[in-house]
């Protein structure tokens, strides 16, 4: 009797082993794979309206498999864009937060914004509408982003070529707030068409107000390619008062140096962590941010290239990380 019982639950124990391995799948779940595709829960907003200064916002849908999937978010205004991507059946915080943030330039306005979302595959559109009440803020030492005009303090020199430009523009290419810097011209017979000083004395100041710590430092600005045109190039310098006696001496400090070769069209985020920046090796090569007293821009291009055209827009310096816009 007792090896019958034995027996039994051997039996047992095996058919439900075999019952739970049968429930059991490798790989993905069929449904996903051959099921159809509808649209189970349409797209909605978690709000109607939103302002970004005070927190965020997410999007909702519910699909009746796994699918690509990708929503776009226009401001109607501005003609800014925010992509969001991913891949579930649900579309949810966890999944469609938007914090405010741009993917393609310019920046959102306060503006209402056009709200698409479409599958990889399928036909199906989704479309819905949200208000932007307020805009997320930008946070870190904003160098320029000339909306108050030229700073007393600031100083430039342009050369005396032709069609030369230097100065603060309003119209519709700005990509942050309405203004921006525009700076144009044709000299051929040197590399440096104009530049600009941001000096520490116009934030009175007599070195700008950073951190001390370059490896926590970002620097970021962003930056125009001119269409048909890719000639310009941009030398962002930084000049730091090793001494803090007031000046900056070449001879004896650190000047650090970031180049970037515009070689695209429209507006463009350039962003570099300061420890990164290249140095003279004057002062020994080592990031001090906390004594920089001058930022400049200089707008270079080959003299035998011609007219060349560039742009920049909100220079800024953030900390633990690069700007987020």
């Amino acid at each position: 009797m007792k090896k019958s019982i034995i027996i039994l639950f051997a039996l047992v124990s095996i058919i439900s082993c075999r019952k739970d391995e049968i429930n059991k799948f490798d790989g993905p779940d069929l449904n996903d794979v051959y099921g159809e595709f509808k649209i189970i829960d349409s797209l909605k907003s978690s709000v109607s309206s939103v302002d970004f200064s005070q927190g965020t916002m997410h999007f909702s849908c519910e699909l009746s498999k796994l699918s690509q999937w990708k929503l776009e978010i226009e401001g109607q205004n501005s003609g800014a864009v925010k992509i969001i991507e991913g891949s579930s059946r649900v579309l949810d915080a966890s999944t469609a937060l938007w914090d405010g943030s741009t993917t393609i330039f310019p920046l959102f306005q306060a503006e209402m914004c056009d709200v698409m979302l479409t599958f990889e595959g399928e036909v199906d559109t989704l479309h819905t509408t949200l208000e932007l009440t307020g805009l997320k803020p930008l946070e870190g030492f904003i160098v320029a982003n000339f909306e108050d005009g030229w700073k007393p303090g600031w100083t430039k020199f342009v050369q005396s070529g032709a069609n030369m430009k230097f100065d603060i523009q309003n119209d519709s290419v700005t990509p942050e707030a309405t203004s921006y810097y525009n700076m144009q011209g044709e000299v051929n017979w040197d590399w440096l068409i104009g530049l600009v000083d941001f000096n520490a004395a116009a934030y009175n100041e007599t070195t700008l107000p950073l951190s001390a710590n370059g490896d926590n430092l970002f620097f970021n600005c962003l930056v125009y390619g001119e269409p048909q045109l890719d000639n310009s190039r941009i030398l962002f310098r930084f000049d730091e008062d090793e001494n803090e006696d007031g000046e900056f001496d070449e001879t004896t400090e650190d000047q650090f140096g970031y180049e970037v070769i515009i070689d695209w069209a429209g507006w463009r985020l350039i962003s570099v962590k300061y420890s990164d920046i290249v140095g003279n090796g004057n002062g020994g090569d080592i990031h001090n941010p906390d004594k920089l007293n001058k930022v400049s821009i200089l707008h270079l291009a080959n003299p035998a290239s011609g007219f060349a055209k560039t742009a920049v827009d909100l220079m800024i310096f953030t900390e633990n990380e690069a700007l987020q816009p």
